[in-house]
């Protein structure tokens, strides 16, 4: 079975790769399109001239970039509060923004009460 093409609003990840930055602002959503018209942010520019230079994974806290088509097949390891994670572009993230794929948040799992969270607990010895 043949690897079904990727396709975004009726343009392949090669032509999507070749149009310009207003071009492709066109093909997205509002919010994202609002961002591009406004312009990159300076560390946003920073971080894709190193993305396209450097061979191994790209350290960033800019959660609140949009993936570009520029930035498929690469590792890019985003910081989420407390380390960096890492993020394997895939071309159904173009439009997305970096953060919705490093979770800040973890799932609480919580071991047995502690000496004092009720009143039968104080009764139990604590060696």
């Amino acid at each position: 079975m043949a690897k079904k093409e990727f396709i975004y609003m009726g343009k392949t990840l090669e032509e999507l790769q070749t149009m310009g930055l207003k071009e492709l602002a066109q093909l997205l959503p509002s919010r994202v399109r609002r961002k591009l018209k406004r312009g990159l942010t300076d560390a946003e520019k920073i971080f894709l001239r190193n993305l396209k230079t450097s061979k191994k994974p790209v350290k960033t806290h800019c959660r609140s970039m949009i993936i570009l088509p520029e930035m498929v097949n690469k590792a890019i390891k985003v910081h989420n509060g407390k380390t960096f994670e890492d993020v394997m572009v895939q071309p159904e993230m173009i439009g997305h923004y970096l953060g919705e794929f490093a979770l800040t948040r973890r799932k609480v799992s919580h071991s047995a009460p502690g000496v004092g969270a009720t009143k039968s607990s104080s009764n139990i010895s604590v060696k």
